[in-house]
């Protein structure tokens, strides 16, 4: 040491950039130490150092953490872990913690005995000038002053806290329960507190360096040298827990921790938040004059240890001081251990000489990291004590089953913590000279653990206490720079890669999992970023072709899956309007195109589906009546019952009629239409412009496509089933092109005597025959069901019957009786009700079958004639009605057999209908018998069905119509009426007929 070091103290407030000129003056000088109150603070001091000068030459050395390069220059230290070497430079930072009753009697011992050979600094507050000067002979003092403002701005509540806002709260719970409130009013919070280790409160600054965060939670860790760009300090409590009571902060305390507001020239502020009370002015105002009263006391424990037995090291470490200065530690935590362990006797036992007392020392001087309690404490230095006094080393198994329990990243942020205070005790072991046998491993393995404890922190801190996605949104809407925004293939919306909704058409639909808090941070970030993607979308959508857009049956615009609009009703049924679904962020360019688009589509659409309806409408050519009747058409979307319309047919003349034909127009016996507008398109299309006329809030929807009849179902809107191209008929509804088809099949029918369903009737419309009898309930017929005796039909593939045995003569077939009535002919398969099993294709509903002309649209002086269908080229079928000129048999369709076997078997019966009109009473029936008959025809009330005693039915004289239904022949079914027969003046058709001939 040279004769004259120079010792400095430099003193003053925060933020006066004292250690920044301790570590100048350190790197001026070939060797140096310094000293820093905290293990966080080192660390940062050793990164800025190691920046400046490289690896190879500068030492870290805490207590869990021990970086020494072979020629190491500088040491940057904790002021307990300082080595007692020669340097030529040595700095203390915060000598006030002189005065601290956990740690002063350290900082005092380097007070009065850490010099350099060449310069000495001591760093702290203005309290401390005149304990040095009493302390420290020769010292010279530097005072600095603070480079920025510290002003008091009293209480905000955490949901108005600035941003840049460091909250600090005094214990660990209250931390949490802050940086919870801040993560769900302000996107989130770091945390820092003293018990983290260098990793993970590097991580945690680091994010509220860069504005991930804008919020910082803390201890009053922070008050010792950390440098962050904090603006302000808010003080959730005035008092803390100091180890053995809750004590008020003095003002000095008050002021370390706020003079971390206002780094460098950056004016500050502090304040109260939560329910710390406001400061008291004499107080405010120490803290912003840097005024405070000096320290009288500083702590003090003596140095010179003796070692010959563990009763004398008690003694020298109890000593007491005679200086004014000074005053005695209270008892320390490697005191009170010591005195704990000295009272086990096998302890005792083995600190029998120097040597081992001053291991036992070393032991007791191990920190409580834990925290669990005093006895589990002294239990575990106890357990090292023995391993290091016995062996001479902690065994490698022992200590790897310590650490392997202990390499778990899982759990919540209590468990990881937990585990991270217990790994610092085996680094701290691992740390010291001879304690174990490979120091190299166990130093990398207890760090290598603590780090992934330490990254799992972070990451546990994180999730719990910061939104990322707010925060990211928070700070990016600061910075007013554009947003990037992306939508993928299912309408994800990611801002700045943070997930923030989907967008649905030109809308958008925020996060339901947002907190009330981030909605709206996350809603003003999203809408910004979105503001070029709703232009873009809008381009797409206005040049997107027609297939891509389509209608709802309610009425509803889509373009793909998106919902972008409705229609509404318009001042023309033909010309709704729309209305599109369109934020009002989006602006109202991207509004106007998009309306402008889907009335483009809806209009082109309506072209399409009622082309033949718009020319009618158009055609000037029609005049008069024709053109009222066409408007009323156009009304109507080209379907009106004719009952509505009646008197208006009946007053169209022959030209008008045709003029209207020209157009499509069908005057169907039940229904007045154009068959082209029966497809599917213009019927679903139809149903939605209706239902917006009548301003019906549901929308009744189309029939699925190609079926004749449909269940009717409740409840349906009147003029519906119209629209739908249908005709409700009872239970079903009957589409009107198949109707009129089944009108033009049942013209030449007895509906006064009555009559039964054809195989045609049951195909055209798809139904059984209970269907049809419902249907025809439906359409004002009565249906009357009987059974009869079903006859066996043969088929060309039968057998030909055996020959008969030579010695048995076959006896002549017997002639039928007279009087016994034919066999009915047999039913489809499965009985009467269900349809036959190939029954003819049901025409396409796209593609109505041509009509022939009715016979009301006849001309006046043309005889009423039944429409006719070209006959097929077809072979005769059994059972096919055969002219009564010409006689006919029909073979026996059973085999022979006995009459006592044929006795012996049930007759089988078949369901059958008879349809009369129900707008007269049918005539008396007898017996329940069908009456099909005309009136006067020959076998009229006798039994049908039955057979005579020889079971062949009854061959009959051919007799005309009337007596082929009694005759032996089989029952003929014919899909047209025959040419030659009048037509039923009880027919209602060919009532209504007669009445428009009148006219």
């Amino acid at each position: 040491m040279t004769a004259h070091p120079r010792i400095t103290a430099v003193l003053g407030p925060t933020n006066t950039g004292k250690t920044h000129y301790a570590i100048e003056r350190m790197l001026g000088h070939r060797t140096g130490i310094i000293g820093l109150p905290l293990r966080l603070l080192a660390r940062e001091v050793y990164d800025r150092i190691v920046r400046a000068r490289g690896p190879s030459v500068v030492a870290l050395v805490t207590g869990e953490e021990r970086i020494v390069p072979g020629r190491a220059q500088y040491w940057v230290c904790t002021v307990e872990a300082m080595p007692q070497m020669a340097a030529d430079f040595v700095a203390v930072d915060e000598i006030q913690l002189c005065a601290d009753p956990e740690r002063g009697h350290v900082f005092t011992d380097r007070l009065l005995h850490a010099r350099g050979h060449h310069e000495t600094l001591f760093m702290g507050a203005e309290t401390m000038r005149s304990a040095i000067a009493a302390m420290v002979p020769k010292v010279q003092f530097m005072k600095r002053e603070r480079f920025s403002q510290l002003t008091y701005s009293g209480s905000k509540k955490i949901s108005r806290m600035p941003g840049r806002s460091a909250i600090v709260g005094f214990s660990v719970e209250n931390v949490y329960a802050i940086a919870e409130l801040l993560r769900r009013q302000k996107g989130g919070a770091a945390v820092v507190m003293g018990a983290l280790s260098p990793r993970t409160r590097n991580a945690q600054v680091d994010m509220y360096q860069n504005g991930d965060v804008d919020y910082l939670v803390a201890t009053d860790a922070i008050g010792m040298g950390l440098n962050l760009d904090i603006n302000h300090v808010a003080f959730s409590a005035l008092s803390k827990f100091d180890g053995r009571r809750m004590r008020p902060l003095i003002p000095g305390e008050l002021a370390q921790i706020a003079g971390r507001a206002g780094r460098h020239m950056n004016h500050g502020t502090f304040g109260v938040t939560g329910e710390a009370p406001e400061l008291d002015e004499d107080v405010v105002e120490a803290i912003t004059n840097h005024s405070f009263a000096p320290v009288k006391k500083l702590q003090w424990r003596n140095g010179a240890l003796e070692f010959g037995t563990y009763g004398r090291l008690i003694q020298s470490l109890e000593q007491k001081t005679s200086d004014m200065w000074l005053t005695r530690v209270r008892e320390s935590d490697d005191l009170a251990a010591l005195k704990a362990l000295v009272g086990d006797a096998e302890v005792a036992a083995r600190a029998s000489d120097p040597a081992s007392v001053r291991l036992l020392w070393d032991v007791c001087r191990v920190p409580d990291f834990r925290g669990i309690s005093h006895a589990e404490h002294a239990a575990l230095l106890r357990q090292l004590f023995a391993f290091l006094h016995e062996k001479g080393r902690v065994p490698d198994d022992w200590m790897a089953r310590q650490v392997k329990r202990l390499d778990r990243a899982d759990g919540e942020i209590d468990t990881i913590s937990k585990r991270l205070a217990y790994i610092r005790t085996w680094t701290y072991v691992a740390q010291r000279n001879g304690w174990v046998t490979d120091e190299s491993r166990w130093r990398e393995e207890t760090r290598a653990v603590e780090d992934r404890l330490s990254d799992a922190l972070h990451g546990a801190l994180t999730q719990r206490f910061v939104d990322r996605r707010t925060s990211v949104l928070l700070r990016r809407l600061k910075q007013k720079e554009a947003m990037l925004a992306e939508v993928n293939d299912k309408g994800e919306v990611t801002v700045e890669g943070q997930f923030v909704g989907r967008l649905e058409g030109f809308r958008f639909r925020q996060d339901k999992s947002a907190s009330q808090d981030e909605a709206k941070t996350l809603r003003q970030a999203s809408l910004q970023a979105l503001a070029p993607e709703f232009h873009l979308r809008a381009d797409r959508f206005y040049n997107a072709p027609d297939p891509e857009i389509d209608f709802t049956e309610q009425g509803g615009l889509m373009w793909g899956d998106q919902a972008i609009g409705k229609l509404v009703a318009g001042d023309d049924p033909l010309k709704p309007r729309v209305e599109a679904f369109v934020d009002e962020e989006a602006g109202p360019d991207v509004a106007q195109k998009v309306t402008r688009r889907l009335q483009h589509f809806i209009d082109r659409k309506i072209a399409a589906a009622f082309e033949p309806l718009l020319k009618m409408r158009d055609d000037t050519a029609l005049q008069g009546l024709a053109r009222g009747f066409a408007y009323r058409m156009v009304e109507s979307f080209g379907i009106i019952p004719r009952g509505d319309v009646a008197e208006e047919v009946r007053a169209l003349d022959q030209d008008a009629r045709a003029s209207l034909r020209r157009h499509g127009v069908r005057f169907g016996q039940f229904t007045v239409f154009q068959p082209l507008l029966l497809k599917p398109a213009p019927t679903r299309l139809r149903l939605v412009l209706w239902s917006l006329a009548k301003g019906l809030d549901t929308f009744p929807e189309a029939p699925p496509p190609g079926l004749v009849t449909v269940p009717t179902g409740q409840g349906a809107e009147p003029g519906a089933w119209a629209m739908s191209g249908y005709r409700a008929a009872g239970e079903r509804a009957i589409r009107i092109d198949m109707l009129e088809r089944l009108a033009d099949m049942l013209r030449d029918k007895d509906s006064k005597g009555g009559f039964e369903a054809t195989p045609d009737m049951l195909s055209i419309t798809g139904m059984t025959l209970e269907q049809f009898a419902g249907l025809m309930e439906g359409l004002g017929y009565r249906a009357e069901k009987g059974e009869r005796p079903k006859v066996k039909a043969s088929t060309p593939a039968d057998p030909p019957a055996e020959p008969p045995q030579p010695d048995v003569p076959m006896p002549p077939p017997e002639p039928p009786a007279p009087d016994t009535p034919p066999e009915e002919p047999p039913a489809p398969p499965g009985g009467p009700d269900t349809p036959p099993p190939e029954a003819p294709p049901v025409p396409d509903p796209d593609l109505p079958p041509s009509e022939p002309t009715p016979p009301d649209e006849l001309p006046p002086d043309s005889p009423p004639e039944a429409p006719v269908e070209e006959p097929t080229e077809a072979p005769p079928m059994p059972g096919t009605e055969v002219p009564g000129d010409i006689p006919t048999e029909v073979p026996d369709q059973t085999p022979q057999m006995s009459g006592a076997a044929e006795a012996s078997e049930p007759a089988e019966t078949e369901v059958f209908y008879t349809f009369t009109w129900g707008g007269r009473r049918n005539e008396r029936r007898q017996g329940g018998r069908p009456q099909g008959e005309r009136k006067g025809a020959p076998g009229r009330g006798k039994p049908r069905g039955k057979k005579p005693a020889g079971g062949k039915p009854q061959h009959g004289k051919g007799k005309g119509k009337a007596d082929a239904k009694q005759d032996g022949r089989a029952k003929t079914y014919e899909a047209r009426p025959r040419r030659d027969k009048p037509i039923d003046p009880d027919n209602p058709f060919a009532a209504a007929l007669a009445g428009f001939k009148a006219d």
